[in-house]
């Protein structure tokens, strides 16, 4: 009988000390979310989220999670250094899905202080305009991409650069109109950026 509490109580230190070493590397691990930029697109550049996730998880990132089909990566890990990681999970789909794909790496630390800093007339669920957060792929400059493009149509579009990023709002049934929506398509400016909705954006955060 006692050798049996004995085997119960170092069962119970063992299991104590596994779950404290998991919570400690648990909190030494910072969240990452990757944007991928144009893949499965009208059938082009397919890859798929479950093989993806795959891709990421032999990188030993951990806790990760996809969102959607466009390419929303959310991952942990015990490094610092998004241009590091930008660079492996851009080889990682290179060998992995045979595509050059440009990849835009942030720490969830570094986009809630974007959204910390959205002005008022972004992401607040008006259903007549349509909320768009730019994340301007390095080495590029959002004052580069605003010099390129030029200033936002009055009254159709808004404008508002923070950081590496810019807040665009238009309106939906004008956007064709607005002067940011072709040019941000065009083959010129397209490479420097990627573009994620308000709604995707928040719900990535989160995760």
């Amino acid at each position: 009988m006692a050798r049996e509490v004995s085997y119960f109580v170092w069962g119970m230190m063992t299991d104590n000390i596994r779950l404290k070493n998991m919570l400690e590397v648990s909190e030494n691990l910072k969240r990452y979310i990757a944007f991928l930029r144009g893949i499965n697109i009208s059938g082009k550049n397919k890859v798929p989220m479950a093989e993806l996730k795959q891709g990421f998880e032999k990188l030993d990132f951990g806790e990760v999670k996809t969102y959607l089909n466009s390419g929303n990566v959310i991952f942990s890990s015990d490094e610092d250094g998004a241009e590091k990681f930008t660079n492996q999970i851009e080889v990682m789909i290179k060998k992995r899905f045979g595509l050059d794909i440009p990849v835009f790496v942030i720490s969830k630390e570094e986009l809630e202080n974007i959204l910390y800093n959205a002005p008022e007339w972004w992401g607040n669920g008006n259903n007549e305009i349509y909320d768009n957060l730019i994340f301007i792929m390095p080495p590029a400059r959002s004052a580069e991409v605003y010099s390129e493009i030029g200033e936002p149509k009055a009254d159709l579009e808004t404008i508002k650069a923070y950081k590496n990023a810019i807040f665009w709002s238009f309106s939906r049934k004008d956007y064709q109109k607005t002067n940011w929506w072709s040019k941000t398509a065009s083959s010129a400016i397209s490479s420097k950026l990627t573009i994620r909705t308000a709604n995707t954006v928040k719900k990535t955060v989160g995760m």
